[in-house]
């Protein structure tokens, strides 16, 4: 093949960590070149010896992002709504423009929001748009990947090529693979990914359009694969298989113990998070929907609110919708413009659709 193959995950892998440790905490697809055929491994990440701070504090909390890191106040500009509205990168390009040109483009992107094509935009395909637009590097991400797995060109991936491009290699040569404990974690991902694809297809055909692709590589971004993300959690962490996680099962995630070694600080403090705040109902263990409430806390609704917004401020008729004419006649709430930037004037002539 050109190169030695490769042995184990453990030699895989060893360029992204350190230690003798590892910890199975999520199963990544990462390309390793291995001569002509390439296999897709699967990402270990190291909990080192003796660390004396969290490895994976934070990693299975999913808090939604704010749209801005600007100030809402309307009265003084519309940097907040352009950033929430566009997101932050296409925000900074809008400046750029002249008003005209920023018209123009509003008016291509209304095309897009209006899902239905009804001629009228309503608050719930804002908040849909802003929700893509706040999350579009993941979209950008399931691009570079794409024709990876679409192996028939068709623009869809089945199963069958998601599965012979992750696991072609390691189910077709069985025995470059010696260690037990790597042959256990690819008898035990496979079935997995299988079960995360068939919640992510949604019309049960077991092939993935892009939207239920990227919803099988970030179940946590989408509402209908949050049980999935619940179900895989509790079965990364319930060592003793009962249903549940207990205390120490919900530290053993974050931190090895070491005998005679006291633990840290924060590992305490992460007992009484546990024992105050994950464990509801104060029976010594978490449930699933402890575990939800965990993982996938619910949190002020930001896009609803700024899709509410934007509705509230432009519809002059107070029919509830947005024409598209209405949105273009406050264009300036929603995109940037060279006018914006050098705060000329924004009381332009009324541009008609």
């Amino acid at each position: 093949m050109g190169q030695n193959p490769v042995r184990s995950l453990k030699e895989a892998v060893a360029p992204h960590i350190t230690g003798d440790r590892f910890k199975q905490v999520a199963f990544v697809p990462r390309y390793y070149n291995m001569g002509n055929p390439r296999l897709l491994c699967l990402l270990l990440l190291c909990v080192a010896g003796g660390c004396p701070k969290p490895t994976l504090r934070h990693e299975r909390v999913h808090q939604e992002p704010q749209l801005s890191d600007q100030v809402h106040a309307d009265s003084e500009n519309f940097q907040y709504d352009h950033e929430a509205f566009l997101g932050k990168e296409e925000a900074k390009t809008f400046e750029q423009l002249t008003p005209e040109e920023s018209v123009e483009n509003l008016r291509k992107i209304v095309e897009r929001i209006d899902a239905n094509q009804d001629q009228f935009v309503t608050t719930e395909e804002l908040k849909a748009w802003i929700i893509r637009v706040q999350k579009r590097y993941i979209y950008e991400n399931v691009a570079k990947v794409w024709r990876d797995y679409d192996l028939n060109k068709d623009n869809k991936i089945s199963w069958e090529e998601y599965k012979k491009a992750t696991y072609g290699y390691y189910l077709d040569n069985p025995e470059e693979f010696l260690d037990a404990a790597d042959q256990l974690s690819f008898k035990k991902v496979l079935p997995r990914d299988e079960r995360r694809f068939k919640a992510a297809d949604i019309d049960g055909d077991m092939v993935a359009t892009r939207e239920e692709f990227t919803a099988f590589l970030h179940p946590e971004e989408f509402e209908h694969m949050k049980e999935i993300v619940i179900y895989e959690t509790l079965e990364d962490i319930d060592k003793n298989e009962d249903g549940f996680v207990d205390e120490d099962e919900y530290i053993a995630d974050m931190y090895a113990q070491e005998e005679g070694v006291p633990e840290p600080e924060w590992v305490k403090t992460e007992r009484e998070q546990f024992s105050d705040f994950r464990d509801i109902n104060k029976d010594g263990k978490m449930d699933k929907s402890e575990i939800k409430h965990w993982i996938l806390p619910e949190d002020y609704d930001h896009a609803q609110a700024e899709a509410r917004h934007l509705v509230y401020e432009s519809d002059k008729n107070g029919d509830k919708r947005l024409s598209k004419q209405e949105i273009l006649d406050n264009w300036n709430m929603f995109v940037g413009s060279q006018a914006t930037n050098y705060g000329e004037d924004l009381t332009r002539n009324h541009i008609e659709l």
